[in-house]
């Protein structure tokens, strides 16, 4: 996640009448009714292992990929470690630019060199020109000495790596038959450390229109607890879910009432939070261009920018459970009978 540096630069399966605790602490009644329409895919959502998160976070958060910072041969290296991850699982590059979105140096402040996004794409059989975007920043901060890294498990290895097992369980769903309605593009950013700026050029140069995009659920940290959380872990943070559109909201709840059963937290959801969360992540770049969104987030602890944000500290079972989550929600936006609307 972007940090307080950076901030500056951009100031029940049936819910009925449903209470929306709104950004400024007011009450709003929602009266539409939100109906899963989805069919139910969890066979596919238990391909979301513990195990592989596991496997997948050590070796993309190990001493080898030097940090991911932005430009940087570790970054490369990472975006390398993507572009293989969706070869090896057929999921296919979006038409012409073989999975990296390249980002000239000149688009960069100061010293940063020309870097790329990562993207894959799963058509929808439906509503081919309908597109989900599922993102998570895959940079982090680099080298702090030669022998001392900036490894990132959780900022942003958890969400990454979320990423990749979401794509794996719509792929086999499309293999299978079975979907998607709308068309999947699976984004990892880079230079979100660095100010957001892999999210600014994919939405001012998007690969597909953003009238035809549908929202954006974007994941940046997920495998910790914070310190508000010790004795009670099962949440998520929710964030801006319900700013754009209220029935992304509802729907994300109504998946979470059936399939999971987190405390979602909208602590960080108030537009006078002090903290600004929804403007310091790459879901803010959608936003600002009436997409609506959804960050998930785990809130910030003792190792967030420090090399000790290391693989071995991650909670595996949490990672996988709010990794489920995200796919749930996905799934039941892809494959509803309309799109979700915007509020009015």
């Amino acid at each position: 996640m972007k940090s307080f540096f950076w901030k500056s630069l951009f100031c029940l399966l049936v819910l009925g009448c449903k209470t929306i605790t709104r950004n400024d602490n007011k009450q709003k009644a929602i009266t539409t009714n939100i109906k899963l329409e989805a069919t139910d895919p969890t066979s596919y959502a238990n391909t979301i292992t513990e195990k592989e998160l596991k496997e997948t976070l050590y070796k993309f958060a190990a001493n080898e990929m030097e940090g991911r910072e932005t430009g940087e041969l570790g970054q490369k290296k990472a975006a390398a470690y993507l572009k293989a991850f969706y070869q090896n699982m057929k999921i296919p590059s979006p038409s012409g630019i073989d999975y990296y979105q390249y980002i000239p140096k000149e688009f960069f402040s100061g010293n940063i060199k020309k870097s790329e996004n990562v993207v894959a794409f799963l058509e929808g059989d439906t509503f081919p020109d309908e597109v989900i975007v599922l993102s998570a920043h895959y940079d982090h901060l680099g080298l702090k000495t030669s022998e001392e890294v900036f490894n990132g498990a959780d900022d942003n290895g958890s969400g990454t790596m979320s990423i990749l097992q979401i794509a794996e369980a719509f792929a086999k769903a499309k293999k299978e038959g079975a979907g998607p309605k709308r068309s999947i593009l699976f984004l990892h950013f880079t230079g979100e450390e660095k100010g957001l700026y892999g999210s600014r050029y994919y939405t001012e140069n998007p690969l597909y229109p953003l009238k035809n995009t549908v929202c954006n659920l974007n994941v940046d940290m997920i495998g910790r607890v914070d310190a508000a959380h010790e004795s009670a872990p099962n949440y998520i943070y929710i964030i801006g879910s319900d700013r754009l559109s209220n029935e992304l909201h509802l729907i994300n709840e109504a998946v979470n009432d059936k399939y999971a059963l987190f405390n979602l937290d909208y602590k960080y959801n108030k537009e006078s939070d002090p903290n600004r969360f929804y403007y310091r992540s790459d879901h803010y770049n959608f936003a600002k261009n009436n997409i609506p969104i959804i960050f998930y987030f785990n809130g910030v602890h003792d190792d967030y920018h420090k090399i000790s944000d290391v693989a071995d500290k991650i909670k595996y079972n949490l990672l996988t459970k709010r990794t489920k989550l995200i796919f749930y929600t996905a799934w039941e936006i892809a494959n509803r009978k309309k799109r979700i609307l915007l509020n009015e």
